[in-house]
């Protein structure tokens, strides 16, 4: 039988001992799951080490000679050892061996701390690993340095008793953390926290706020902090022209039509979509997958057909525990009754919003479905409560809508193919959510095509489309409004046939164009207590949505604006 204490086994890179005397719970994330992200300090720390992190072709002594000479130094730089016994690896900046004496030497980003031994614990706890790792592999070893790279200055560090006694001691706790299923709880109101890579992903104001009985910590809404930004500077690109060609030379895409050739750095792409026949070069795709920015495929006429990206999220963890959430009924049906609420509601709040005369009998009979949708036990009960919904708030939607063109009468929601134009706008920006939310549940780490309001189908996004239904009516629903109220679009956008309706090219990029707008407008989330553009609420449903599935969170809260 396989051991499930496996990564308790593994051999502990110093760097994440170091993150575990920092932040438990960043270490956690770090090793056991296997998160990462960049932020601007992360990067700096990258640049001020780039010098030390590349090995030394040879370690001699400077002006040659016998080693173990007296004045002969051998200076080494990304010296990477280990020791079984430890369960220790380590990759030291800079080594320094002198007269048989071997030095480690930490390189920090920052400058030199006001405390009273002029370091941090962690760093401190950092550098005496890489001592004993040198101990073990036969160098005399007494101390180490923490040189600061912001301030210039070194700082020794003695590996007395009392610092090797806590770095062993680190070591030990960080394994027996590691054999555990639970994740450490969240620091709370902590200065560390907003400086930290993984606070989006972490989420720790949002978890204390939301936690259950193991992980509550007792804060208010207005204690919640927006620890990173309201929308991302990277946003989707999109190619539609058909025989499009997308390459790569540099840090920058090329975009290649008939007509132009446009330049777009990396740095500004968050993911690639392109439709139909559009040819993209190997070199392109090596470049994004490595990146981790997803290129999404659309059909010519708009619908989501798959998705390349680089490796998945490695957090294994999570996905387990996504598939055993599924397999109870219980926690299935709590999610999806969230969902469905969820979704009720925000068609509540559109129909308010929007309608000339608002149907006060029927947003009644819609509030009473957004109860009943919360105390359904069984899942055909829950279909049949989102199914009325749905048709009640349909059967208004027309009057939602300002246009005095007759091409745009909405008579009731149809597709495949839709028969009008408003139901073709509909479908077209229901796909475009569904692929984003795709493309964020793969970010986050959870299976896409496993969800629990929508049934496990062959080729069916399923999470996906339980992560939209909160978000079709403030998003798509909204932005069809928006481009038939403002005139945005014309009966010219649009074209007819025996079949059904579809949207031309120049239709399309008015509607790509006016759905970017929305994802990126700004809204309160009222549970939370900050703003954030829709994209990124969007991302942070998904992420509240893994904190209910690993335990964290008592439940799954539906985002419902006011």
């Amino acid at each position: 039988m396989a051991d499930t204490k496996e990564p308790s086994r593994d051999l502990i890179p110093v760097r994440m001992l170091a993150q575990y005397a920092y932040c438990r719970r960043l270490a956690y994330m770090e090793w056991v799951q296997g998160e990462f992200a960049y932020n601007a300090e992360v990067v700096d720390g990258a640049h001020k080490h780039r010098n030390v992190d590349k090995p030394s072709k040879r370690t001699r002594p400077p002006k040659g000679g016998d080693a173990e000479g007296p004045g002969d130094v051998i200076h080494a730089r990304s010296v990477m050892l280990s020791d079984a016994k430890l369960g220790l690896v380590a990759r030291m900046d800079l080594l320094e061996v002198d007269g048989g004496v071997a030095t480690p030497i930490e390189y920090k980003r920052g400058t030199t701390p006001q405390t009273p031994t002029g370091t941090y614990p962690d760093h401190v706890v950092q550098v005496c690993a890489q001592g004993l790792i040198l101990r073990a592999n036969g160098y005399a070893c007494t101390g180490g340095i923490i040189y600061y790279v912001g301030s210039k200055q070194r700082v020794r560090v003695d590996f007395d008793e009392q610092t090797v006694s806590m770095t062993m001691q680190m070591i030990g706790e960080m394994r027996e953390m590691a054999s555990r299923d639970a994740m450490p709880p969240p620091l709370v109101d902590s200065p560390k926290c907003p400086r930290c890579s993984l606070v989006g992903i972490c989420m720790p104001d949002e978890t204390n706020l939301l936690g259950g009985a193991s992980t509550q910590r007792g804060i208010t809404k207005d204690q919640v902090r927006r620890m990173y930004p309201i929308r991302d500077d990277a946003v989707p690109v999109y190619v539609q022209d058909q025989g499009a060609r997308v390459s790569k030379s540099g840090d920058c895409i090329h975009v290649k039509t008939a007509d132009e050739t446009r330049k777009i750095r990396l740095i500004d792409v968050s993911e690639l979509t392109v439709f139909g026949n559009v040819q993209i070069t190997t070199q392109t795709i090596r470049e994004l997958c490595g990146r981790d920015i997803p290129i999404c495929y659309m059909t010519y006429g708009g619908w989501f057909v798959g998705m390349t990206r680089g490796l998945a999220s490695k957090n294994i963890g999570l996905r387990i525990g996504q598939h055993l959430a599924y397999s109870k009924t219980s926690s299935r049906m709590a999610i999806a009754r969230e969902i469905v609420s969820g979704k009720i509601k925000n068609s509540i709040t559109m129909l308010r919003r929007n309608h000339g005369s608002p149907p006060a009998g029927k947003i009644a009979e819609m509030e009473g479905f957004a109860q009943r949708a919360l105390a359904a036990r069984q899942y055909d009960a829950l279909l049949g409560i989102e199914g009325m919904a749905a048709r009640l708030y349909f059967s208004e939607f027309s009057g939602m809508l300002k246009s005095d063109s007759a091409a745009f009468d909405f008579e009731g929601r149809n597709r495949r193919p839709p028969k009008d134009p408003v139901n073709a706008m509909l479908s077209f920006l229901y796909a475009m959510l569904t692929r984003q939310a795709t493309v964020t549940a793969s970010k986050v780490g959870l299976d896409p095509y496993l969800g629990y309001l929508h049934m496990p189908k062959h080729g069916k996004p399923a999470l996906a489309l339980d992560l939209i239904e909160e978000f079709r009516p403030l998003v798509a629903d909204s932005t069809c409004l928006t481009l038939v109220n403002t005139g945005e679009i014309s009966e010219s956008d649009v074209v007819r046939s025996d079949f059904g309706v579809a949207l031309t090219a120049e239709g399309r990029r008015t509607v790509i164009r006016a759905y970017e707008r929305r994802m990126d407008a700004s809204v309160m989330h009222p549970l939370l207590g900050y703003g954030a553009s829709y994209r990124r609420i969007l991302e942070t449903q998904a992420r509240l949505l893994s904190r209910h599935i690993l335990g964290e969170i008592a439940a799954y809260p539906a985002f419902r604006t006011r």
